[in-house]
């Protein structure tokens, strides 16, 4: 059984006036699992959908459709949300955004000890500790001080200390590097497998970095436009990509080459893309056929992984 099973998710935005209403599907369809004790990565360019997907597993906007599963009951059967918010805890992008510069870090967490009534039979300053030792600090560091006195990779530490205390099954870490210096990076998604290894943590990562993604994920999918056109083992994926978007996405990373310079790929934030009546990529896919215009693609089992693509289907495009 999955811990987290997201099924058919769907997200539907209406903008423009009350008489000229454009209903934008933010994300459509989406189905996936999450296993217990894996990184699971969300990845794709801004805008594709994969933030939305995460507040809603967070409970942070309704889906217009579909269904969430945890350990295969209905998250809608909680009737007392606390209970789900034990189990899954969020780790935003920016730490600074996280805490308020006014307010004593330490304060988050004792707060969150008491909402919850997590340490009833324990010191709080103790069971504290507990958790920012798990992420490389203590208390005695963070003890009596404000947000503006710690580094980005130490404030990230204690946003994901926090995220502990109720010791989830899963967190959701929204571009949880994208704000850190690169130098503190790799301290941080080595965190995020360090709680895979030794708590059986699970983590949906979400981010448009492929290079984090390739380190740290178990399993990754690729989303565009609100749908997902390829998942599966991450070295699969992103070491032989089926999808041509995410061939794409791989090429439009710089690589340490000075003969080979730079491939410059023009994203075209087109929101044509989302209403598309065939493939929403097609506009932009070099092997896209007639079919691509007309035809919603399905998805395809090749091996471990599932692409949604023309190219891959009986009586479709030429591989």
């Amino acid at each position: 059984m999955s811990l987290l099973e997201v099924r058919k998710l769907t997200k539907v935005f209406s903008l423009g006036s009350l008489f000229s209403r454009l209903r934008i599907r933010a994300v459509d369809g989406v189905s996936l699992a999450v296993k217990e004790g894996e990184i699971f990565t969300l990845a794709g360019e801004s805008g594709c959908g994969k933030t939305t997907t995460a507040r809603i597993i967070l409970g942070f906007e309704y889906p217009t459709s579909g269904d969430l599963l945890y350990r295969g009951k209905d998250i809608a059967q909680f009737r007392d949300r606390r209970v789900w918010f034990r189990e899954v805890q969020a780790v935003f992008q920016n730490p600074f955004d996280t805490f308020n510069p006014l307010r004593r870090v330490e304060s988050y967490f004792f707060e969150t000890v008491r909402n919850f009534h997590l340490a009833e039979k324990k010191n709080e300053e103790a069971f504290i500790d507990e958790k920012l030792q798990a992420v490389g600090l203590s208390f005695a560091e963070i003890a009596g001080k404000y947000p503006s006195e710690f580094s980005g990779g130490q404030l990230q530490r204690a946003s994901i200390a926090r995220a502990l205390l109720t010791s989830p099954s899963l967190l959701v870490a929204d571009e949880p590097v994208s704000m850190v210096d690169a130098s503190l990076r790799m301290s941080i998604v080595n965190l995020f497998r360090s709680l895979r290894d030794t708590l059986r943590v699970s983590v949906v990562y979400i981010t448009h970095d492929l290079a984090t993604a390739y380190y740290v994920s178990d399993r990754i999918a690729i989303m565009f436009r609100g749908s997902i056109v390829e998942e599966g083992p991450v070295e699969e994926v992103l070491a032989r990509p089926r999808h041509p978007y995410t061939k794409l996405l791989l090429e439009s990373v710089p690589e340490p080459n000075p003969e080979r310079g730079f491939r410059e790929v023009v994203v075209c934030e087109d929101r044509e893309e989302y209403l598309r009546a065939g493939c929403k990529f097609a506009g932009r896919c070099p092997e896209a056929g007639k079919v691509c215009l007309e035809e919603v693609p399905e998805n395809v089992l090749l091996g471990n992984v599932l692409v949604r693509c023309h190219k891959y289907q009986e009586g479709g495009l030429m591989v």
